[in-house]
C-alpha cells in the first residue's frame, strides 16, 4: 500500500527518485498515466493490469467508459526504475500535470500520485475543511 507524502525534485532530464518506501512495490516496473485532478498516477505493473481488466469489463456502449479508457491508456507510459531508483516522467505527462522542479509524491493506497508541489499544497488547502467536516457516508461502509 502506498502511504505518505514525499518531496523529491525533478531533475533536468525529467526524472525523479522514487521514495524509498515505494521502491519494493515498484521495482519490477511502473505505469505512469494521466491522473484525475491534473496529477500523474503511478501504478505497479500488476496493479495497472488489474485496473485495466476491471475497466474493460464496462460495456463498450458506455461513452463514459470509452472516454475514460481512452484518456487513461493514451497517456500511459511503462517505465522501469534505473539503478538509482529513478523513473523518467515523459514530457507529455509533465505538461499535463504542470510539473516543475518541486514535486509532491503522495501515497494513495493502490497507487502513488505525482503533483507539482504548489498544486498539491493548493489542493490540500482547498479540501482540508471539507475533509475535516465529513459527517456522512461518502465512501460506502466507511462511516
Amino acid at each position: 500500500m502506498f502511504l505518505g507524502t514525499y518531496s523529491p525534485k525533478l531533475d533536468e532530464k525529467g526524472r525523479l527518485i522514487l521514495p524509498a518506501k515505494f521502491r519494493d512495490e515498484l521495482a519490477e516496473g511502473v505505469v505512469l498515466t494521466r491522473g484525475q485532478d491534473r496529477c500523474v498516477y503511478v501504478f505497479s505493473n500488476s496493479e495497472f493490469e488489474e485496473l485495466h481488466n476491471r475497466i474493460r469489463q464496462a460495456p463498450v456502449t458506455s461513452k463514459q467508459a470509452r472516454d475514460y479508457l481512452r484518456l487513461l491508456l493514451s497517456g500511459a507510459h511503462a517505465e522501469t526504475p534505473d539503478r538509482q531508483n529513478r523513473v523518467t516522467i515523459p514530457q507529455q505527462l509533465r505538461q499535463y500535470a504542470g510539473l516543475d522542479r518541486e514535486l509532491a509524491v503522495i501515497g494513495a493506497g493502490t497507487r502513488a500520485e505525482i503533483w507539482d508541489a504548489e498544486a498539491w499544497n493548493a489542493y490540500v488547502e482547498a479540501n482540508e475543511s471539507a475533509f475535516s467536516e465529513t459527517a456522512e457516508e461518502v465512501i460506502p461502509g466507511l462511516f
